[in-house]
Protein backbone atom coordinates (compact mmCIF):
# COMPACT_ATOMS: atom_id res chain seq x y z
CA UNK A 1 0.00 0.00 0.00
CA UNK A 2 1.16 2.97 -0.82
CA UNK A 3 1.42 6.51 1.83
CA UNK A 4 0.39 9.27 0.04
CA UNK A 5 1.40 12.82 1.97
CA UNK A 6 -1.88 15.00 1.75
CA UNK A 7 -2.06 19.09 1.45
CA UNK A 8 -5.12 19.40 2.31
CA UNK A 9 -7.12 18.21 5.64
CA UNK A 10 -9.18 15.15 5.92
CA UNK A 11 -12.21 14.98 7.93
CA UNK A 12 -13.47 11.42 9.80
CA UNK A 13 -15.77 9.78 8.03
CA UNK A 14 -18.91 8.23 9.68
CA UNK A 15 -22.03 6.07 9.07
CA UNK A 16 -25.44 6.41 10.59
CA UNK A 17 -28.53 3.90 9.90
CA UNK A 18 -32.27 4.91 9.55
CA UNK A 19 -33.86 1.77 10.57
CA UNK A 20 -37.07 1.85 10.39
CA UNK A 21 -39.83 -0.87 10.47
CA UNK A 22 -43.61 -1.52 12.27
CA UNK A 23 -47.48 -1.89 11.72
CA UNK A 24 -48.22 0.56 8.75
CA UNK A 25 -50.45 2.22 11.17
CA UNK A 26 -47.27 2.72 13.89
CA UNK A 27 -44.55 3.09 11.68
CA UNK A 28 -41.24 3.10 13.68
CA UNK A 29 -37.51 3.38 14.15
CA UNK A 30 -34.77 2.49 15.99
CA UNK A 31 -32.77 4.53 18.31
CA UNK A 32 -30.04 4.48 20.53
CA UNK A 33 -29.13 5.80 24.02
CA UNK A 34 -25.42 7.39 23.89
CA UNK A 35 -23.30 5.99 26.79
CA UNK A 36 -20.41 8.74 26.44
CA UNK A 37 -19.59 12.27 25.32
CA UNK A 38 -20.59 13.44 23.34
CA UNK A 39 -24.73 14.11 24.32
CA UNK A 40 -24.28 11.00 27.13
CA UNK A 41 -27.27 9.57 27.91
CA UNK A 42 -29.34 11.34 24.40
CA UNK A 43 -30.90 9.58 22.04
CA UNK A 44 -29.27 9.13 18.55
CA UNK A 45 -29.53 7.26 15.77
CA UNK A 46 -26.93 3.98 15.45
CA UNK A 47 -23.69 4.48 13.74
CA UNK A 48 -20.10 5.10 14.35
CA UNK A 49 -16.68 5.81 12.40
CA UNK A 50 -15.23 4.26 9.32
CA UNK A 51 -12.23 1.60 10.27
CA UNK A 52 -9.66 2.18 7.69
CA UNK A 53 -9.92 0.36 4.96
CA UNK A 54 -13.45 -0.30 5.48
CA UNK A 55 -16.29 -0.22 2.84
CA UNK A 56 -18.98 2.01 3.65
CA UNK A 57 -21.86 -0.05 4.16
CA UNK A 58 -19.68 -2.97 5.52
CA UNK A 59 -19.48 -0.05 8.46
CA UNK A 60 -22.80 0.67 8.26
CA UNK A 61 -23.43 -2.91 9.20
CA UNK A 62 -21.12 -3.94 11.92
CA UNK A 63 -21.92 -0.67 13.58
CA UNK A 64 -25.82 -1.76 13.74
CA UNK A 65 -24.58 -4.69 15.36
CA UNK A 66 -21.80 -3.79 17.50
CA UNK A 67 -24.39 -1.03 18.84
CA UNK A 68 -28.08 -3.26 18.36
CA UNK A 69 -27.30 -6.26 18.45
CA UNK A 70 -29.38 -6.32 15.22
CA UNK A 71 -27.73 -8.59 12.28
CA UNK A 72 -29.64 -6.63 9.40
CA UNK A 73 -29.34 -8.54 5.62
CA UNK A 74 -31.55 -6.53 4.15
CA UNK A 75 -30.58 -3.61 1.76
CA UNK A 76 -29.31 -0.52 2.57
CA UNK A 77 -29.77 2.46 0.49
CA UNK A 78 -28.07 5.32 1.08
CA UNK A 79 -29.94 8.52 2.29
CA UNK A 80 -27.25 11.09 1.85
CA UNK A 81 -24.07 12.83 2.80
CA UNK A 82 -23.94 15.07 5.71
CA UNK A 83 -20.61 17.39 6.51
CA UNK A 84 -21.29 20.75 7.39
CA UNK A 85 -19.15 22.12 9.68
CA UNK A 86 -20.09 21.76 13.66
CA UNK A 87 -22.36 18.72 13.35
CA UNK A 88 -19.77 16.65 15.72
CA UNK A 89 -18.04 18.58 18.17
CA UNK A 90 -15.67 16.41 18.46
CA UNK A 91 -14.31 17.45 15.22
CA UNK A 92 -14.59 17.69 11.66
CA UNK A 93 -16.83 14.43 10.52
CA UNK A 94 -18.68 13.53 7.61
CA UNK A 95 -21.54 10.79 7.62
CA UNK A 96 -23.12 8.57 4.97
CA UNK A 97 -26.66 7.83 6.41
CA UNK A 98 -28.06 4.65 5.12
CA UNK A 99 -31.79 3.63 5.24
CA UNK A 100 -33.49 0.17 5.85
CA UNK A 101 -36.70 -1.32 6.99
CA UNK A 102 -36.81 -4.68 8.74
CA UNK A 103 -40.95 -4.92 7.81
CA UNK A 104 -43.89 -5.10 10.37
CA UNK A 105 -42.09 -7.63 12.77
CA UNK A 106 -39.85 -5.48 15.35
CA UNK A 107 -36.89 -7.88 15.80
CA UNK A 108 -35.45 -7.60 19.34
CA UNK A 109 -32.50 -5.23 20.54
CA UNK A 110 -30.06 -4.75 22.90
CA UNK A 111 -27.30 -1.51 23.66
CA UNK A 112 -23.99 -2.46 23.05
CA UNK A 113 -20.43 -1.29 22.28
CA UNK A 114 -20.72 2.32 22.90
CA UNK A 115 -24.35 2.38 23.36
CA UNK A 116 -26.19 2.01 26.58
CA UNK A 117 -29.23 1.16 25.30
CA UNK A 118 -31.30 0.06 22.03
CA UNK A 119 -35.03 0.71 21.10
CA UNK A 120 -37.93 1.04 18.52
CA UNK A 121 -39.55 4.59 18.74
CA UNK A 122 -43.22 5.18 17.05
CA UNK A 123 -42.25 7.80 14.46
CA UNK A 124 -45.30 10.08 15.88
CA UNK A 125 -43.69 10.07 19.40
CA UNK A 126 -39.53 10.69 18.64
CA UNK A 127 -37.40 12.40 21.49
CA UNK A 128 -35.00 14.85 20.97
CA UNK A 129 -32.11 13.45 18.93
CA UNK A 130 -28.32 14.16 19.23
CA UNK A 131 -26.51 15.74 16.27
CA UNK A 132 -27.62 16.56 13.38
CA UNK A 133 -29.93 13.55 13.58
CA UNK A 134 -32.67 14.60 12.74
CA UNK A 135 -31.95 15.86 9.47
CA UNK A 136 -30.48 12.38 8.58
CA UNK A 137 -33.40 11.06 9.82
CA UNK A 138 -35.81 13.00 7.43
CA UNK A 139 -33.54 12.06 4.58
CA UNK A 140 -33.64 8.62 5.11
CA UNK A 141 -37.29 8.00 5.46
CA UNK A 142 -37.46 9.78 2.21
CA UNK A 143 -35.66 7.06 0.66
CA UNK A 144 -37.99 4.44 2.18
CA UNK A 145 -41.31 3.15 3.05
CA UNK A 146 -41.38 2.41 7.11
CA UNK A 147 -44.48 -0.23 6.14
CA UNK A 148 -42.86 -2.00 4.00
CA UNK A 149 -39.44 -2.17 3.92
CA UNK A 150 -39.48 -0.99 0.18
CA UNK A 151 -37.21 1.39 -0.98
CA UNK A 152 -39.37 4.60 -2.54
Amino acid sequence: MTTYEYEFPRPAVSVDLIVSGGAPDRPCVLLIRRASEPFAGAWALPGGFVDEGERLEDAARRELAEETGLEFTGPLVQAGAFGDPGRDPRGWTVSIAFAGCVGAELPQVTGGDDAAYAAWHPLDELPELAFDHDELLAAGLARVDPASGCAR
